[in-house]
This record gives structure tokens, C-alpha cells and sequence, in this order.
């Protein structure tokens, strides 16, 4: 049995708070785990931006209603499905992901949350669990699934060491350059090839 781990932002939908740092016109917002790669130092500065701003839970909200999939992606993911499993595994949040999760088609999804005062501010966030994209793909091989993991960023690295095959999806330079023990992709044409090479060699181990 195969199963797919993908990443969500930048992968299958545009990058959250590089869509509120347009919308907002805060540049330091535009810094994603494609450029730090310690997840804890970048949310906290995220937060700090936040709550410097005046900005809250609804103000997040109001940009990710105005976002799409990226093209192509709602495509591939009913491709994907019909030939094996996928769980989208990301450091995203329940409060932000779900608008996408129903654009998208309601993929499974195992992200994080964050915790929010009565007034609406970000007070904090709280992991499901620390590594939780490697951890999940180590529950999954435990199961006896062949695992096949993708994308773009430091906070994916470790799910794409763990997984039976890991794929780098449209990574920036830094990080394509950073691993290049990982086959590098920029299309879902390519993506599918890919994937299908993998679970044909499966099927016939």
C-alpha cells in the first residue's frame, strides 16, 4: 500500500502570510519557512508582527477568503487520489486552512492551531506535535504504507528523509540547492510522472 504526504502552501495553494503581507503592505510578513528554516523563530515573529499591527484572527481570515488554489492543483489532487492516498501534512493552522480545505475538495489534512483571546487577537500557537510531518510519515511506515512525501521547504525536509521517496516540489534555490538528494520538480505534469514511476516500482516489488 502507498500513500502520498504533501505539504500544503506552495504546493497546492499560495503562501498565506506572503498573501497578508501584500494585503497589508508589511514586507517582514513576506518571510516564509522557505527562507528561516527554525519554525519556532519565525512564528514568534509573525505573532509579534501581529499583535505590533493590530492585526487579528479575522484580518488573516479576510485574506485567505480571497485566495485560490493554485492552478492546476485541484486537477492533480483528484489525479492523485484515484490512484493512491494523500494526507496533507502542513505547519498551517485549523482557523486558517479550512476556506482551502473545501476549495481544494476536503483533502485530509493534519496541520496545527493556534490560540485566540476573546478580542480576536493571536495570543499563541500550539503544535499538534514537534516534527509532526516526520512523525506522521514514521506513524504511516509503521502501518506498512509505502510513503512518498513532497515539498518546497525546510519545514518539509525531514518528512522527505523519512518517507520512502521524497520530492521536492517548485523549491526555491536555497533549499533545492541545500539537498540536492532529492529529485526537484516544477509541474504537476512532472509531479505525476514522478509519482507514477514510484508506484509502479512498488506494485511490482
Amino acid at each position: 500500500m502507498n500513500i502520498v504526504c504533501s505539504d500544503l502552501e506552495g504546493v497546492f495553494v499560495p503562501e498565506i502570510w506572503i498573501n497578508v503581507a501584500e494585503r497589508t503592505g508589511i514586507e517582514e510578513l513576506r518571510l516564509t519557512t522557505r527562507d528561516i528554516s527554525d519554525y519556532d523563530v519565525l512564528m514568534k515573529r509573525r505573532l509579534a508582527i501581529l499583535d505590533e499591527n493590530n492585526l487579528k484572527i479575522d484580518d488573516i481570515k479576510a485574506v485567505i477568503a480571497t485566495m485560490n488554489p493554485l492552478e492546476g492543483a485541484v486537477e492533480f489532487l483528484n489525479w492523485l487520489r484515484s490512484r493512491t492516498q494523500i494526507i496533507v501534512v502542513s505547519d498551517t493552522f485549523n482557523q486558517f486552512a479550512r476556506p482551502l480545505m473545501e476549495k481544494l475538495g476536503w483533502p485530509t489534512l493534519f496541520c496545527h492551531t493556534l490560540s485566540i483571546a476573546p478580542d480576536g487577537f493571536i495570543t499563541d500557537y500550539v503544535l499538534r506535535q514537534k516534527d509532526a510531518k516526520r512523525e506522521t510519515v514514521i506513524s504511516l511506515k509503521s502501518l506498512n504504507y509505502n510513503t512518498i512525501a513532497m515539498g518546497d521547504s525546510y519545514n518539509d525536509i525531514t518528512m522527505l528523509k523519512e518517507a520512502d521517496n521524497g520530492i521536492l516540489f517548485n523549491p526555491p534555490d536555497n533549499v533545492k540547492n541545500e539537498y540536492p538528494e532529492f529529485p526537484v520538480t516544477f509541474s504537476y505534469e512532472d509531479l505525476k510522472s514522478i509519482i507514477e514511476k514510484i508506484l509502479s516500482n512498488n506494485s511490482s516489488k
